[in-house]
This record gives structure tokens, sequence and C-alpha cells, in this order.
């Protein structure tokens, strides 16, 4: 049994014992339910905060199957007589799909720059240990208080002098980069949670830097790495001030931009516009189905790994 092997097997015997206890059945039929308590607030809470959930996804559902002169005519909330996909036509017609596919690039570029640079200096941060290393946290650390509106110019101008203007690149770095001292203060968290004696005892085995960073590092800090890309991903799919600024034409458009297509001068298409909001989520809804059971196992796995 080597030295790494025996320190995971003190750092799980040192863990406090998770005692289980024998749930008892209650008896079937009314007596049961008689003698369970019943919480009445969190019932009428729970229904609220329903309705407060339900009705606008109900009224965007609803608005993006009326026509215009329904919408116009009909109440808000009442089910139109005769439903349409004609707004969904509209949105795929003015090149909504385009707009996905450039949200999609954005995102997961996005997603694969701020993870592969977060966790390595994380791991600098953590175990460098120098006053070098420590001033650069503080660095990423005052990065959390800059909102990107107010750095925007000096943004434009880089982008313009690299000449990335009106491309998805110069979309993808700054998102990445506003993200970064998040993701960065996150991971440092997460690595500053792995038990010491695990890495002491590589390093006495013999192991060498990325031997730890693969073997160690990357297996613990999943929960903190899933939920960095959560955030990194979603800040990319909704970004809307640098796609505004950094970008023109049409076919460099991603869908906050998209949205635009349906106002104008005089009025807003509101059918359409719910139309490709509806749209605008259903990547990220199926995301979400297909990812759900990883992403549980990845935040409830903690140190069983």
């Amino acid at each position: 049994m080597t030295l790494y092997t025996a320190a995971r097997h003190r750092a799980a015997e040192t863990r406090p014992h998770v005692t289980t206890t024998v749930r008892v059945r209650p008896p079937k039929g009314n007596a049961g339910r008689r003698n369970r308590p019943v919480n009445v607030a969190a019932g009428i809470a729970a229904s609220f905060w329903l309705v407060i959930v339900a009705v606008p996804l109900y009224y965007i559902a609803l608005t993006s199957l009326r026509t215009s002169d329904s919408y116009l005519t009909d109440g808000a909330l009442v089910p139109p007589g005769n439903l349409t996909l004609d707004n969904y036509r509209q949105v795929l017609d003015l090149g909504f799909d385009t707009f996905i596919v450039n949200s999609t690039i954005v995102t997961v570029i996005t997603m694969v720059l701020v993870l592969a640079m977060a966790l390595p200096a994380a791991y600098a941060i953590v175990f460098g240990g120098t006053r070098a290393v420590r001033a650069t946290f503080n660095t990423f650390l005052l990065g959390l208080a800059i909102p990107a509106q107010a750095v925007i110019i000096p943004i434009y101008l880089l982008i313009t002098r690299l000449h990335l203007y009106d491309s998805l690149t110069a979309i993808i770095l700054p998102t990445a980069a506003f993200s970064l001292p998040m993701a960065i203060v996150v991971l440092t968290s997460t690595l500053r949670d792995i038990p010491r004696d695990l890495f002491d005892a590589m390093t006495v085995d013999g192991a060498g830097t990325v031997e730890l960073f693969r073997r160690l590092v990357l297996p613990l800090s999943r929960p903190g790495l899933v939920s960095v890309g959560i955030f990194s991903g979603l800040n990319a799919w909704n970004g809307f001030i640098f796609p505004l600024v950094l970008t023109q034409s049409e076919a460099r458009r991603v869908i906050p931009l998209g949205l635009w297509n349906f106002q104008s001068r005089f009025g807003t298409d509101v059918p359409g516009l719910l139309a490709a909001v509806v749209l605008s989520t259903v990547p990220v809804l199926a995301l979400y189905l297909f990812g759900r059971r990883q992403l549980l196992r990845s935040l409830s796995a903690g140190y069983r790994r």
C-alpha cells in the first residue's frame, strides 16, 4: 500500500461517522395521516411560489402561439381559439438558427477557456505560497469589483487594434476574461478543502506536479469545476454588452441581439419575440435534462473519489 493510499484511508477514517436511523413506517390508512403533522404555512408558501413561477411560463408559451391580432384583442392569460406556429416559422426565417449557433460557439469556447485557465491558476495560488502568487490572487479579487460597462471603451480599442472587431473571437475573449475572477475564487476555495496529507503522501511516493494535478486535483475538484462551468456558460449565453459593442454584422449576432429583430420603431412583435425566447431556452433546457444526473453526481461527490 502506497503512502497516498494510506493517507486517503486516514482521511476517510477521520471524517465524522454518519449514524443511520431506521424509520418506522406509519400505519396505513387514515390513522397514519392523523398522526402526521400538517404544515399549513409551508403548503401555502409553496403554492404561492408555484403560481409565481408557473404564470410567467404559461404566459410566454401561450403568447408565442397567438397571432398578433389575437394578442391585441384577447386577454393575456385567456387561451386563444386558434393556435398557430407562424411565429416560430417567422423566427426561423429571420435567421434565428444562426444566432443559436453563434451563441453555442461562444458559450462552449468560453467555458473551455475559463476551465483551462482557472484550475491551474487556483492550483498555483493554493500551493504556490510566494508573494507574487498572493499579489496575483489579489489582482483577480480586484477584478470582481470592476464591471464590464466601466471598461468597455478600452476593450473596444483593444479589439479594434487587434483587428478582431465583428468576430466571435471579439465576444469570447472579454467574456472569458470577466468570468475568470469568480472562477478562480471558487476553485481556490475548492482546492483548499483537499487534505494536505494526500499531497504529501503522493509527493513522498514520487509523484510530480503533473501527476498531482492529473490524479488528485482534477478528480477532487470536479464539484467546483461543474459550478464554474455553469456560471461561465450562463454568463456567455446571456451576454449582451460585448456582442452589442464588438460586433456589427447580422452573421455575427448572438441570441440577445437577435431578439432585437422583433422590435421596430413603431412597436414590438410580442408573439414573435416570445417565440424567439422559447427557442432560445430550448438548448439550455435540453442540456439540463440530459446532464442533470451528472451535475448532481458531481456536486455531491465530495471526497468520495
